[in-house]
């Protein structure tokens, strides 16, 4: 169901976060027309993003926050994936746990296990095909441009490793997570991108 992101307009020029894409960065719009969907006010934005380059993007089903007014929530994450790791002076064994690993905040010890187990779900937002991989790899090295760092071979052979990671994390993570109200669990689970539902099916059916 589309969610418009504000009662305001953004203009040219405006600095904006895509909160479901914090990995692309802030990015600045650089057109901006209006169109009503469902009977409200939305918007077609051309965003050029500090990683993510030219993107086209529709208000009426993604959520754009005007990077000064982001939410507490999103601004650890995009901290985070601004905070370049020392991927270029790395070595391969180096590299290898880089690329594979949970970031932080899917392995705090000092976050809550329902900050944990959502963190965790957020990683299936990303799959090993197309621009997805390129954003992907962004994550979890800092790099702009992780094709100048690695070819999109390199790319896949850490993609599969660090899903076969996430798998394994998630089990750990939903166990940590059995103290957690169940109203609480079935908001991350419906908050959860369609991969993660997929994936927590599939460990409810191995149990």
């Amino acid at each position: 169901m589309a969610t418009p992101v504000s009662s305001s307009l953004f203009t040219l020029g405006d600095r904006v976060i895509h909160a479901g894409k914090p990995e692309w960065g802030s990015g600045a719009i650089s057109a901006a027309s209006a169109f009503k969907h469902e009977g409200k006010t939305c918007q077609r934005l051309t965003i050029r993003f500090d990683r993510a380059g030219l993107k086209t993007i529709s208000t009426a089903y993604a959520l754009i926050k005007l990077a000064s007014e982001v939410a507490d929530a999103i601004k650890p994450m995009i901290e985070e994936h601004h905070a370049p790791l020392p991927i270029a002076s790395a070595g391969h064994r180096e590299i290898l746990d880089i690329m594979t690993q949970m970031p932080e905040n899917a392995r705090d010890p000092f976050a809550s296990p329902a900050q944990r187990l959502e963190a965790t779900l957020s990683l299936y937002r990303f799959t090993s095909t197309g621009g997805s991989l390129i954003d992907w790899a962004a994550a979890q090295c800092g790099l702009a441009d992780p094709m100048g760092r690695f070819n999109r071979h390199e790319l896949e052979d850490f993609y599969r490793m660090f899903e076969m990671n996430l798998r394994s994390h998630l089990g750990k993570v939903v166990k940590d997570a059995n103290t957690v109200p169940v109203e609480e669990l079935v908001r991350i689970r419906e908050n959860a991108p369609p991969a993660a539902k997929l994936a927590l099916q599939k460990l409810h059916r191995r149990r």
